[in-house]
C-alpha cells in the first residue's frame, strides 16, 4: 500500500513570521532525509519569498488570489500534479495572511485525496502584538485572526519578547478560551523545538466563520517596480506616514549610497533590512485593506526621482 503524505497548512496573518518558520522546518527536514514539497500562496501577482524554500526542493507557487477562496480549484490541481510527480513525505502549504485555514482544508480534503494524504494539520503563527492591539483592527481582519486561532492544531505563539509576562499570562488565558485544545508555544524569530509540529494531533472541526478575502475583508495588493535607487532616510519617512491599514510590505530595494541590493520586509510598523547576494528584480509589494494605489505610485515615483 502506497505511504500517505503529511500536509501542513500555515496559518497567521501577514507579518506573522510564516516564511521563518517555514525556513527552520525545510531545514530540518533536509537533515532527515526527508521528500518534502511547498505551496506558496501570494495574493499578487509576484514572489518575494521563493528564495526561502532549497532549489531541491518542488515549489509550487500561487498567484493573484488566496487559495481559501479564489483559487481553490488552482490549489487542486497543483496538489495532485505534486503528488504524480514525487515521491513524497510530506507538503508543506504557506498561506496567504488572509487565508482562512478551513478553507484551504476542504481542498485538501476532497474525495480525490482522500487516500493519499494522512489528517492534514493547521498550524497558526500569531504575532503577539497584533493580537494585543487588535482593537485598532477592522472588524472583519479581527474575526479572521480569532478564526486562524480557533482551528488551529498548534499555535505558535511569536514575538513573546515584546511585551511583559503579565500580558503574555493574559494574552494566553484568552487564547485557550478560544481554542482549549491546540498545542501552544511561546516563541521569538518563530523558533520553535525540533520536529514540533509533527508530534501534534488532529483536530475535530466544529463550525467556521467563512471570511473571505474577495468577499469580506477587501484586502488589495500592489507592486511597484523600483528603476532606480532611492534614499534610505526618505524612505523611512515615507514609511512613517503610512495608513494603519497597509499592514504588510515585502519586496527587494536599492539605496543610494549603498552597494547591492536589501531584501525589505515591513510589519506592524516595523521596517526589517537584510543583504541580499543575488541580483534579483527591485520589486515591492504592499498588502492592505483599501489601499490608494494611484496615491501609493506617486509617492513611491517621487522617492525615485529626488
Amino acid at each position: 500500500m502506497k505511504k500517505k503524505v503529511e500536509v501542513y497548512i500555515l496559518a497567521g496573518f501577514l507579518g506573522s513570521g510564516k516564511t521563518t518558520l517555514l525556513t527552520q522546518m525545510l531545514k530540518e527536514e533536509q537533515q532527515a532525509n526527508r521528500k518534502v514539497a511547498v505551496v506558496m500562496n501570494e495574493l499578487g501577482k509576484v514572489s518575494i519569498d521563493s528564495d526561502a524554500v532549497p532549489k531541491s526542493t518542488p515549489l509550487s507557487e500561487l498567484f493573484d488570489g488566496c487559495i481559501c477562496c479564489t483559487i481553490q480549484e488552482k490549489l487542486e490541481s497543483t496538489l495532485q500534479e505534486l503528488l504524480l510527480n514525487n515521491d513524497l513525505d510530506a507538503i508543506y502549504i504557506e498561506t496567504t495572511g488572509a487565508a482562512h485555514p478551513i478553507e484551504v482544508l476542504d481542498t485538501i480534503l476532497s474525495p480525490i485525496f482522500v487516500e493519499q494524504f494522512t489528517s492534514p494539520k493547521i498550524i497558526t503563527l500569531l504575532d503577539i502584538l497584533r493580537w494585543r492591539d487588535r482593537d485598532i483592527l477592522s472588524v472583519q481582519i479581527k474575526q479572521l485572526i480569532r478564526e486562524q486561532v480557533k482551528h488551529a492544531e498548534m499555535l505558535i505563539i511569536n514575538k513573546v519578547d515584546l511585551v511583559s509576562e503579565a500580558e503574555v499570562g493574559s494574552i494566553l488565558f484568552e487564547l485557550q478560551a478560544i481554542n482549549p485544545h491546540a498545542k501552544t508555544l511561546l516563541t521569538n524569530f518563530s523558533k520553535i523545538p525540533p520536529k514540533s509540529w509533527m508530534q501534534t494531533h488532529s483536530l475535530e472541526r466544529s463550525a467556521h466563520t467563512s471570511t473571505h478575502v474577495k468577499d469580506n475583508l477587501y484586502l488589495k495588493t500592489f507592486v511597484y517596480q523600483f528603476q532606480s535607487s532611492i534614499d534610505l532616510n526618505e524612505f523611512e519617512d515615507w514609511l512613517r506616514k503610512l495608513p494603519e491599514t497597509i499592514y504588510r510590505i515585502k519586496g527587494y530595494i536599492n539605496f543610494k549610497n549603498t552597494s547591492g541590493i536589501y531584501l525589505f520586509q515591513y510589519s506592524y510598523g516595523t521596517p526589517l533590512y537584510m543583504k541580499e547576494l543575488v541580483k534579483v528584480p527591485l520589486n515591492l509589494v504592499l498588502i492592505g485593506e483599501n489601499l490608494n494605489t494611484e496615491q501609493i505610485k506617486a509617492e513611491l515615483q517621487d522617492l525615485e526621482n529626488k
